[in-house]
């Protein structure tokens, strides 16, 4: 039990498949649990009926209503190391985030003597495709807005393709991450960054999801905004 990949889900029955069986396929064994918040659409169902294919490697956490993605994640981080994964994922269940990149992210780990290794759109050779140009603008300012209020030194602070050693989870108090939505990715690196831990950016191409809906809210992007203050200033 090496390396687990945690993808929260709410109605992904569209790409849950294709993104197990991808990850499945990859060279490098990686086991997967899915954080899934009551799909209404049927997306546990469909993790259960492969769990007879894949038993020993595909896992899943059911919760009850959707409760953000901070806290599938908290839930996800809790289950793994109490299984004593030593290489801990986030990604995304959309394809957004490519799985061939996650043998990259775990050599920088494994490797390379980091302690966190995250997938970014913002250095070279890092791309976002798909995306409109308002978005990117908004991905891209609130980074630099991070690093302005925080001196973070990583310039895709709300990545969410993220690699952990299982000893940053162990070292964070994930019962006092108080963000949920994307300020949630932002929380989780300053607080690896603030406890000395090793960060390094891995460039990726993020491809915007061709199926099934984004999960972008207005209360999401406010929490990020104001979330960095009381995040700097332990409020």
């Amino acid at each position: 039990m090496n390396k687990i990949v945690i993808i929260p889900t709410f109605n992904e029955i569209e790409n849950i498949e294709k993104i197990i069986r991808k990850v499945f396929s990859l060279q490098e064994v990686f086991h997967i649990l899915i954080v899934d918040d009551g799909s209404p659409d049927g997306t546990a169902e469909v993790v259960k009926h492969l769990q007879q294919e894949f038993g020993t490697q595909l896992f899943i956490l059911e919760r009850k209503g959707k409760q953000g993605l901070g806290t599938a994640y908290i839930a996800g981080f809790k289950w793994s190391i109490t299984k004593k994964y030593d290489y801990i994922f986030e990604m995304d269940a959309d394809f957004s985030h490519n799985p061939d990149d996650l043998i990259r992210l775990y050599k920088s780990v494994h490797e390379d003597g980091i302690d966190v290794s995250i997938g970014s759109r913002y250095i070279k050779s890092g791309k976002v495709e798909n995306w409109p140009l308002n978005r990117i603008f908004i991905s891209y300012g609130a980074s630099l807005y991070v690093r302005m209020i925080t001196w973070m030194p990583v310039k895709d602070c709300t990545a969410g393709f993220v690699c952990y050693r299982r000893s940053v989870l162990e070292k964070i108090n994930l019962d006092k991450i108080r963000f949920i939505g994307y300020a949630f990715q932002i929380e989780m690196k300053f607080r690896a960054w603030r406890n000395g831990f090793k960060l390094k950016e891995i460039p990726i191409t993020f491809i915007d999801r061709k199926e099934g809906h984004s999960k972008m809210t207005k209360g999401i992007v406010k929490e990020a905004i104001i979330g960095v203050w009381k995040m700097k200033f332990g409020v």
